[in-house]
């Protein structure tokens, strides 16, 4: 059996131009081709270029669809994948996959780099071999590898802009991969799902606004669950409510999730329908909103769900 990498895109694939570092072809390919000659490979390796290829800034969910859909179509195929991705949105595709590849029986290893292939010192090439050795041995699920690190697809969060060590993965991580015993593939729709950080004198109408307008509203509140008091707010509450939208709330603090109810500044959240994310990180509550909007009726039941392991139970 071999190894199908999917290159979506992103640094790792790059070149320096007098605009800055763009996509060219052959990048990855020339990497792939120097780790086989050099014997650090002990598998086949095919490689699959998404296109067009995306710089992952531009990356939305038909772009995870399409990339889910590859590896439904050819995981009979191959003994594991690897998907290259930049690294501005690469927590998003790969907490994505988690949930849209229902009953997976193979490894996916997502992974990208800090500084293209291409340039003197590039932690790409390091990435790349990690990922494909981890194609082979890692259990079955989504996971991305990144600096050494093999971690939970659904739990992990670009920390730093600049380091090699750029993700982190939320403790109590289990193996990331939603069980059934038959496989299927859930394919996104492009659903207008709101992300709104609470902070000192909130803009109430852009909320209210939001809930009139979208289809989901994900809230980033303070601490173990707190929001503002306020009557603009309640009141897009109760508009989300009204429509059956769903509204879901995660923490900004990186560490310790949510805990609704711990605090009485908490409950316009909790009476108001408010699903408790958990410890869910940013990346993860957005994909699963897009996941179960894409889902046919009855989907937004399963919010309070886990599914793939995305939050702690």
């Amino acid at each position: 059996m071999s190894i199908l990498v999917i290159h979506t895109g992103g640094t790792i694939g790059m070149v320096a131009t007098p605009q800055g570092f763009a996509p060219r072809s052959g990048v990855v390919e020339d990497c792939i081709n120097a780790l086989s000659q050099s014997g650090a490979l002990v598998s086949q390796v095919d490689l699959r270029l998404l296109t067009p290829l995306i710089d992952s800034a531009n990356a939305d969910p038909s772009d995870w669809t399409r990339v889910a859909q590859i590896i439904a179509q050819e995981r009979g195929n191959y003994q594991g994948f690897v998907v290259t991705h930049g690294t501005d949105t690469l927590a998003y595709t790969a907490a994505a996959l988690c949930f849209a590849l229902e009953g997976l029986d193979v490894p996916v290893i997502v992974t990208g780099s800090m500084l293209p292939l291409s340039e003197q010192g590039s932690d790409g090439h390091r990435n790349l071999r990690d990922a494909l050795q981890a194609g082979l041995t890692a259990p079955a699920g989504v996971w991305v590898q990144f600096s050494g690190q093999l971690m939970h697809g659904a739990r992990v969060r670009k920390s730093h802009s600049t380091d090699f060590d750029a993700f982190r993965e939320t403790p109590n991580a289990t193996i990331p991969r939603r069980t059934s015993s038959k496989f299927r593939l859930h394919a996104y729709k492009v659903k207008q799902v709101a992300v709104l950080a609470m902070a000192p004198g909130l803009a109430g109408g852009l909320f209210n606004y939001a809930a009139e307008n979208c289809d989901a509203l994900l809230l980033r509140c303070y601490g173990s669950g707190t929001a503002p008091d306020t009557k603009e707010l309640e009141s897009a509450l109760v508009t989300a409510k009204t429509r059956g939208i769903p509204v879901l709330a995660v923490s900004q603090c990186p560490e310790g999730g949510m805990a609704l109810g711990t605090y009485a500044s908490g409950a316009i959240l909790r009476d108001n329908g408010v699903v408790d994310g958990r410890d869910m990180t940013v990346e993860a509550a957005y994909a699963k909103l897009q996941h179960v909007l894409s889902l046919d009726e009855g989907g937004i039941g399963r919010l309070a769900q886990s599914l793939c392991g995305e939050f702690t139970t």
